[in-house]
């Protein structure tokens, strides 16, 4: 990723086939869509990159099984089919896990549970073996063998359900329903669209927050922004504006609107999730699908070294820049995970948390239960805008297909699109890098499964400096070394980028990282770089504990 002043410098009164407002996962799409079929594409983003939704999601790629009780079919085969692609697309990025639906002492498999992974199989084209051929013929040509493909979902015993989670061995764990899904690190995984779309010419700006649409002549031309830094107003011309600024999105409009349905309804979800040691629930190699109540369920997820636990799905009224969990919520995710693993959790012993908020769109018929849509919609407005809204991580190429696919519509150009073929970084097994004193094996595999090849680069800077071969949280796997590349090449600006964005320590252990010293070296390391005053190093610390409160990141301080 080109640095900010570069950035700055390309697209400061320049004009672009298209600007795509919104740098989360749908702006990523779009901004990588419209570059590889050969437009000119300018993304900013008003803060920093995956900083709303995109960067508080469940780290799953899945096609979403408690859609099917209410019938959408549709979203969740398009879900399964786009798994299935980013596993091809970004191996090292994107991995199966296996999920268990365990049953405890007399208590008999849940046949509606069955029945609904009998339909998830059907859905995602699932056929043990025979898949397995298909989707090696489907591979992309010069590729090895031997890739993954989900088989069918099946019953396991207790031996096979206690060496995939030995904790659950006091609980007479008895048999389980085993089925596939994936997980990721979803800001990770719009970084590396992000590097993609640059690599096909796209010039990509955070701290550039647009605070309006110009319109000439009835049609949107262009867009104004602030510049983070210097405070500047900067213009930009545009044939086309692309709205992608998920549960922002109906804030963002081009002058006057002749129809208001021209632009989403949004109504706000609030998702909160927590991590925990995985000394104290330690899942081993599998995710649980845990019942929460009221035929209601939530997973317990291997992540980072942690265990995540997640998601509450609630209304929500409150301000979006910022969203904390809630104890309400957090005690409700306690509650079915001591129940369902026999423990006696508390607030004090979460290591993490998180909060964000979807997109839904309402249709404005508060009368209606379904009033709320979660598939993706495109609108376009008298002046042209296009906004992109709704959908899930899962689904984030088919949205930008579909937005890019309009341009090219109403353009009247021949532009395929060619993002199923364009692979998201690149592979490195780990046992390739060479690893400084001090690295051990599973920071190389962080490291691996982070940034593909370009782990190498990483590694080049702390073989060049030890100190930069240090964990940024003692016991973590994360190197000082990653600041290094966080700003250097991937815009990071401030400590709530690298803690929480491109490392995620402010999650997995911001029990850690809730004092001023505790995050001072990297303080340190990010002023050496961006030219810090030791002033402007003390209002970047006070600016992380502040974030760290209103974020609500460390529950365990305030229990």
């Amino acid at each position: 990723m080109l640095p900010r002043g570069e950035a700055i410098e390309a697209i400061a009164g320049q004009s672009f086939e298209v600007v795509v407002i919104g740098g989360g996962i749908t702006g990523a799409g779009v901004a990588l869509d419209a570059a590889s079929r050969g437009y000119t594409v300018a993304l900013l983003e008003g803060r920093d990159y995956a900083i709303g939704t995109s960067s508080r999601s469940s780290k799953m790629v899945h096609g979403g099984l408690r859609y099917l009780e209410n019938f959408d079919l549709g979203l969740v085969r398009e879900a399964l089919q786009e798994r299935q692609l980013m596993v091809e697309l970004a191996p090292h990025l994107v991995y199966p896990t296996p999920f268990l639906v365990p049953s405890f002492g007399d208590q008999k498999p849940d046949r509606k549970v069955g029945m609904g992974l009998n339909a998830y199989d059907v859905l995602a084209g699932v056929g043990g073996a025979r898949g397995r051929r298909e989707w090696r013929r489907r591979r992309r040509p010069g590729e090895a063998e031997g890739g993954w493909s989900p088989d069918r979902h099946r019953t396991i015993g207790r031996d096979e359900l206690l060496d995939l989670v030995p904790s659950l061995a006091d609980r007479e764990a008895e048999s389980a329903y085993l089925f596939y899904d994936c997980q990721t690190d979803d800001v990770r995984l719009v970084l590396t669209i992000l590097g993609e779309a640059q690599r096909f010419g796209a010039v990509c700006l955070n701290g550039a927050t647009v605070t309006g649409v110009t319109v000439r002549r009835g049609r949107a031309d262009g867009v104004e922004f602030t510049e983070g830094e210097s405070g500047e107003t900067i213009r930009v011309e545009a044939e086309n504006v692309v709205n992608a600024t998920g549960v922002w999105a109906d804030r963002i409009r081009p002058g006057e609107i002749e129809r208001e349905e021209d632009v989403p309804v949004i109504t706000p979800s609030r998702g909160t999730h927590l991590l925990l040691s995985s000394d104290d629930l330690d899942l081993g190699r599998a995710a649980c699908v845990v019942p929460a109540g009221e035929g209601r369920r939530i997973f317990a997820l291997p992540w980072y070294g942690r265990t995540l636990v997640g998601t509450t799905d609630v209304d929500y009224t409150g301000g979006i820049d910022e969203v904390p969990p809630s104890e309400e919520d957090l005690g409700y995710l306690l509650d079915a995970v001591n129940d369902f693993s026999g423990k006696r959790l508390t607030e004090s012993d979460i290591v993490g948390a998180f909060a964000g908020v979807r997109p839904l769109i309402s249709t404005g018929d508060s009368r209606k239960s379904v009033d709320i849509s979660r598939q993706a919609e495109l609108y376009e407005t008298s002046s042209g805008m296009l906004t992109i809204t709704g959908g899930k991580l899962t689904t984030w190429r088919r949205m930008a297909m579909q937005t890019v696919d309009r341009i090219v519509e109403r353009s009247g150009r021949v532009a395929r699109c060619q993002t199923a073929e364009i692979p998201l970084g690149m592979e490195i097994d780990p046992a390739a890098l060479n690893a400084p004193p001090g690295v051990g094996d599973e920071a190389l595999a962080q490291l691996a499964f982070r940034y593909g090849h370009a782990a190498r680069a990483v590694l080049a800077l702390a073989e060049a400096d030890p100190a930069l071969a240090q964990p940024i949280v003692p016991g973590r796997h994360d190197l000082m070394a990653e600041v290094v590349v966080a700003v250097n090449l991937e815009q990071a600006r401030c400590l709530a980028d690298v803690l929480l964005r491109r490392t995620r320590l402010g999650l997995t252990a911001a029990s850690s990282l809730d004092s001023a010293e505790s995050v001072a070296e990297v303080a340190a390391v990010m002023g050496g770089l961006l030219d810090w005053s030791e002033a402007e190093a003390g209002r970047q610390i006070d600016a992380w504990l502040e974030t760290v409160v209103a974020e609500g990141l460390n529950p365990a301080s305030t229990s």
